[in-house]
């Protein structure tokens, strides 16, 4: 009775990390987000970084940590795992995001209208102030660089839009006005 629960509590103890590090939230099927050639190449470098310096890093600290002993009152051994334990979950995430990636060919798209991987200039129509953006998918995103993701608000107001149309989006605050002046592709 008493080995039975034993391995009862360690089955269980067992089942947490695995569940904190996400084995259970991708029962979606894979969502597919379109990336310029650099965006995917940019999360292609970041998986290979992970996986080929990150992880042997870690597994290192591991090891390092076990040969100290006890590994029940080993707090190196416990950071070391559990930083693992991030690590897996961030590479499954990528993978996951890299596996429904699309390159888009910007050369096929509707100029005259906003969409994904366009330049767009808006004007608040509150206080007139000009911004730029390109909207990018959600890894892509860098707002202080004018990359905004396609699936913020901002983004999803001006889905669809032409110049000298009005998005009316609404932000936490209210709701924003929007001019669109003008759009581009480079």
């Amino acid at each position: 009775m008493f080995a039975s629960y034993k391995y009862f509590v360690y089955l269980f103890s067992n089942l947490i990390p695995a569940k904190a590090m996400g084995f259970f939230k991708f029962k979606k099927m894979t969502e597919i987000s379109y990336y310029s050639p650099e965006g995917l190449k940019k999360l292609r470098d970041e998986l290979v970084q992970l996986e080929q310096v990150e992880r042997p890093r870690v597994t290192v600290e591991i090891a390092d940590a076990r040969d100290k002993g006890d590994l029940s009152e080993n707090a190196e051994y416990h950071a070391a795992k559990e930083e693992q334990s991030h690590l897996e979950f961030k590479i499954a995430k990528l993978k996951n995001v890299i596996s429904g990636a699309r390159i888009l060919d910007e050369s096929q798209l509707d100029t005259s209208k906003v969409l994904i991987h366009s330049n767009v200039v808006i004007k608040n129509a509150l206080n007139g102030m000009e911004f730029t953006y390109r909207l990018v998918a959600d890894s892509e995103t860098d707002v202080r660089n004018g990359k905004l993701s396609v699936n913020s608000p901002i983004g999803k107001g001006l889905l669809g839009k032409q110049v000298g149309e009005v998005a009316e989006i609404e932000v936490p605050s209210g709701i924003m006005k929007f001019e669109v002046m003008a759009i581009s592709r480079e």
